[in-house]
């Protein structure tokens, strides 16, 4: 890059200012992720948009690692948003209007422009390709108080959340994990996600009735794009978005569930996707698309893997025959693919998203048993055993 297009870069982009963050510190912001050095303080030339920052402290030989930090922040252009460490909480503050006025005429007079890192542009890309449905109201609407996403905030969720082996698996990887060490009970809140039930059950209904609206959620979704996104689908896929993004770079259990929610709901819609809401679901299928492709491609995997070794996306479990994603992923494909009548773009992305499931994890979309049927501890029990448990919500989002 010549240094007048680099000027003009530093000077139009954002410019992410981060005072006295030790060596050493993991310090991520959207898909690239640093080990800091003694001259580190902070990242230059941002795009304007909506951004993810992530952070983990290590003791001085840089072996062990507090739980990983996550804030979203949207950046205007040429706008300085600055952070201070704060040595004693270990984690990164806002200062007040006038300390941080003087660092952004600091900054916007270059003297710190040397000990600036700038954004890797070759990777915005594969970053808006993940998130280009989270916008400034939804980051708003959905983020913790305080902004922070970390599974310190989450013990609670730990011991009553898991369900599946996959689940427990998983748990048992953030628990042991370098990056999320114990901390102490939190009571503060987590990220205000939509409410999505497990199962409906509505008083009034029959089983039929109740195990026909189980099997197919296309009304499920209806009442949620309305009561809770207002009609936008752009907002329902925002909301999925930034639980991914949440889970996979900041490492909250709670991000996870809601996306599996999100997904399940989606995928098992029957109606849906061949009636008024076909544009949502090849928005929805691409979406999942980016999301496996950065997330858990094999050459990306790699890459992770060698900057966090501790990386709890990285484990086996993923690519096991019982993980939720292909049972229902299994559904869907045959659903879509055997439609009479179908949008030619959600065929497309159907075809394109098995194929990378498949080259990715291995898994091959076809019966399983020589009955094509489903083990007895499947997500995909019965329905109507699972609608005699009282454990699960009632009724339709209200």
């Amino acid at each position: 890059m010549d240094p007048d297009t680099a000027l003009g870069l530093v000077k139009t982009g954002a410019t992410l200012l981060l005072l006295d963050v030790p060596q050493f510190t993991l310090f991520g912001i959207d898909t690239q992720m640093f080990s800091v050095g003694p001259m580190f303080k902070g990242i230059k030339m941002v795009p304007p948009g909506t951004h993810f920052v992530y952070y983990s402290s290590t003791d001085r030989d840089g072996n062990d690692f507090s739980p990983i930090i996550g804030f979203f922040v949207t950046a205007k252009p040429s706008e300085v948003i600055v952070r201070k460490w704060h040595q004693q909480e270990e984690r990164l503050i806002k200062l007040s209007e006038d300390e941080e006025e003087r660092y952004v005429v600091a900054v916007k007079k270059m003297e710190f422009d040397h000990q600036l890192g700038p954004y890797a542009l070759d990777r915005y890309g594969e970053w808006r390709q993940i998130s280009n449905y989270i916008t400034e109201d939804i980051v708003e609407r959905i983020e913790p108080i305080g902004g922070e996403i970390t599974i310190a905030n989450e013990a609670g969720l730990i011991d009553t959340v898991p369900k599946t082996a996959m689940e427990k698996n998983l748990v048992e990887q953030l628990r042991n994990s370098n990056f999320s060490k114990p901390a102490e009970k939190s009571y503060k809140r987590g990220c205000y996600y939509t409410s999505i039930p497990n199962v409906i059950k509505h008083k009034g209904m029959s089983v039929e009735e109740l195990t026909s609206l189980n099997l197919d959620k296309t009304q499920l979704l209806e009442t949620t794009l309305m009561k809770d996104f207002g009609g936008a689908e752009d907002k329902l896929l925002g909301e999925l978005q930034f639980a991914f993004i949440a889970f996979l770079m900041g490492q909250s259990l709670e991000a996870f569930h809601q996306w599996k929610s999100l997904i399940s709901l989606l995928l098992s819609c029957i109606e849906a996707p061949f009636q008024t809401r076909s544009q949502l679901f090849t928005k929805f299928v691409k979406v999942i698309y980016y999301q496996i492709k950065y997330g858990f491609h094999k050459d990306q995997l790699g890459k992770v893997g060698a900057e966090r070794k501790d990386s709890v996306f990285l484990d086996d479990e993923w690519l096991s025959k019982d993980v939720f994603l292909r049972l229902l992923c299994k559904e869907f494909f045959s659903l879509v693919q055997g439609a009479p009548v179908v949008d030619g773009d959600l065929l497309s992305w159907t075809r394109k998203l098995q194929n990378l499931l498949e080259t990715t994890f291995g898994w091959e979309f076809h019966n399983d048993g020589p009955d094509g049927a489903y083990e007895e501890d499947d997500e995909f029990a019965p329905i109507v055993e699972m609608l005699d448990d009282t454990s699960f919500e009632e009724g339709l989002p209200t």
